[in-house]
């Protein structure tokens, strides 16, 4: 039985003398085996902690040597162990919290002399200086040759990037990478991701530059990524939409589309509040949601799209007279923010609530409304804009929906009076 976590031992009898611990672990590797000691000749099992600086280890008796587990923290991979002789604790920390679990239950049995061949024993011999080094935390891996084929990546990694390896998929090992921070798989060959990158739940980077994605997981939408990413690159990929379920990764503050086929940027792109940088040039854009007008960016970029130039008066009319009794009811459930969901109304209903359109007087409207789309400045929703054009432009087209012919109205009387001053 073998732990690899921080250890620190300290003597009981210190504050007598008036001195403390250093408070501060090292790394080292924890076994439980058999040794047979010199004198008596009698086989015992042993705890023995081998470090960096101690790589041959320091032994401890553990029959009916231990007076104490503290374990209030196990879940967060921490432990101590009292000795009775010598006066000492041992303190466990940064342990895989499963693995820690099995060696604390080990040692109890070690230490209540239980039949020692029913123990999951070890060697008790030095360690490889490789085994004690401090926990790496970042990887980078830009060839194929210096990819991991037989090891796995260490467990304790925060960053991780692997680029030029020509990857068809994402490896799993990747997946079990709890404390990864940041992830960069740019420059490969991935078209799909699998959902259990959602599983990451420390991930705030993820950048997936330069692959062949051709589509994105609605079910890394409904991950912890809701609450964990922040930076998301997704440009030069083969992406044609993105799911509606995209926008409820609301801690997004920079997001990269570039170099796509996106034919449309998500319905309620509006909805990503902390979106500050936001670039997706070179699309094939043609229009803007309407819930574009509510993003407050710092730096905007949609050069090389082919927007379309509107014509507040070239509209689409989906309005029917009287409305609907589905129409109305779903306006007024959205109206008073009423719950709902598919325990209360059928599934299809709550999915075309999700696309509800917004009135400029606020109301929503689902299958009855009008469209229209209208050039707006871009600068009303970014600091920063890069040219939207060759010609210096910084307009493009949004969309623009309407409840009722009164308000599309009242639109196209605004419309008229601005044209005049």
């Amino acid at each position: 039985m073998k732990l690899q976590c921080d250890v620190e031992v300290i003597n009981r009898m210190l504050p007598t003398f008036g001195l403390k611990g250093k408070g501060k672990g090292t790394r080292a590797v924890l076994s439980i085996g058999k040794h047979v000691d010199k004198t008596s000749k009698r086989s015992n099992v042993y705890l023995l902690i081998c470090t960096a600086k101690d790589r041959a280890g320091s032994k401890y008796k553990l029959k009916e040597n231990i007076e104490k587990f503290f374990t209030w923290f196990v879940e967060e991979g921490k432990a101590t162990v009292r000795l009775k002789e010598p006066a000492v604790d041992i303190c466990l920390s940064k342990a895989d919290a499963n693995s820690l679990k099995n060696f604390l239950s080990a040692a109890r049995l070690a230490h209540r002399g239980s039949d020692i061949d029913s123990l999951p024993l070890s060697t008790l011999t030095p360690v490889r200086a490789r085994d004690v080094e401090k926990p790496k935390k970042k990887l980078t891996i830009t060839s194929k040759k210096d990819y991991p084929l037989t090891s796995n990546f260490p467990y304790s990694l925060e960053q991780l990037q692997v680029s030029y390896c020509k990857l068809s998929r994402v490896d799993m090992r990747m997946l079990s990478l709890k404390a990864l921070r940041r992830l960069d798989l740019s420059n490969n060959h991935i078209k799909k991701l699998p959902a259990t990158i959602g599983d990451l739940s420390c991930l705030a980077e993820l950048v997936l530059h330069n692959n062949h994605l051709e589509s994105f997981s609605e079910a890394m939408c409904l991950s912890t990524l809701q609450r964990s990413l922040q930076h998301l690159d997704l440009s030069q990929n083969h992406l044609q939409v993105l799911p509606f379920q995209f926008c409820q990764l609301r801690e997004l503050v920079n997001l990269k589309l570039d170099d796509n086929k996106l034919l449309r940027l998500p319905f309620r792109i509006g909805q990503l509040s902390k979106l500050r940088f936001l670039s997706a040039a070179h699309n094939q854009l043609t229009v803007l949601p309407g819930d574009f007008r509510k993003l407050s960016l710092e730096n905007l970029d949609l050069f090389g799209n082919p927007f379309t130039q509107p014509n507040p008066l070239d509209h689409t009319i989906h309005l029917s007279f009287p409305l609907k009794l589905q129409e109305l009811a779903s306006r007024a459930v959205l109206k008073f923010r009423l719950p709902y969901g598919p325990h209360l109304i059928p599934f299809h209903l709550c999915h075309e609530m999700e696309f509800a359109k917004f009135c400029d007087c606020g109301q929503a409207c689902l299958n009855s409304f009008i469209q229209t789309s209208v050039n707006m400045n871009l600068h009303t929703v970014s600091h920063t804009v890069v040219l939207v054009d060759d010609m210096g432009g910084t307009e493009a087209p949004v969309q623009r929906h309407f409840c009722s012919l009164i308000c599309y109205c009242e639109f196209l009387d605004g419309c008229v009076q601005r044209s005049m001053r």
